[in-house]
């Protein structure tokens, strides 16, 4: 039987997404057994991201600086996607497509769980387009029953802006969460979204 601290790696590598305790397992061996080219590297990795990455102010990504590498890029166009959370804005950013700024919700409208409109930094958002930030605001919210009240919920509070609101299209299922789409699709998705009001 393995020790207090193995089994307590394979409790927290079981929370990862897409871990269970099989796999888990399998992975606390597999690292036990490389110590030098993972475990430690891996110890090292998880240390500085833990003292080092940072919630931009701005729009929600991760980054090492405040704000991110994106919101200080000049030459990002002046649109906004918005999106669930930062895994679907890390799945925008692989398409190379898509060349705006972003804002990250952190989650979508839900009385079930109870996040409502202030928990997602609306506000935040209407500031941004208040002040130019994005002529057009591209809603990338999954196409869950949650994610499109969400979408209506923004689309409606931007009425009042002016900005153009679009949503992708083609190419995003129904109950689809951008993270798991491949680049083409997500491409796609993109170049043929429409608007929502």
């Amino acid at each position: 039987m393995a020790g207090t601290e193995v089994e307590r790696l394979i409790g927290l590598l079981a929370r990862l997404p897409g871990l269970g305790p099989r796999s888990a397992r399998r992975a606390a061996l597999h690292l036990l057994k490389k110590r030098e080219a993972l475990l430690q590297p891996l110890t090292a990795a998880l240390a500085d991201a833990d003292a080092k990455v940072k919630t931009c102010q701005v729009c929600g990504n991760f980054d090492s600086v405040d704000p991110c590498t994106i919101c200080s890029d000049a030459s990002r166009e002046a649109t906004i996607c918005v999106v669930e959370d930062v895994a679907g804005l890390w799945a925008m950013e692989r398409t190379g497509l898509y060349k705006g700024r972003y804002h990250v919700l952190g989650g979508v409208l839900s009385a079930l769980d109870g996040v409502g409109p202030d928990d997602l930094g609306l506000d935040r958002l209407l500031d941004r387009v208040g002040r130019g930030e994005g002529s057009e605001v591209i809603l990338a919210i999954g196409a869950t029953v949650d994610g499109q009240t969400t979408a209506h919920y923004i689309s409606d509070r931007l009425a009042v802006t002016g900005a153009k609101v679009s949503g992708l299209a083609q190419g995003v299922p129904v109950g689809g969460e951008l993270d798991f789409l491949d680049d083409g699709t997500i491409g796609a998705a993109l170049r043929a979204r429409r608007p929502l009001a």
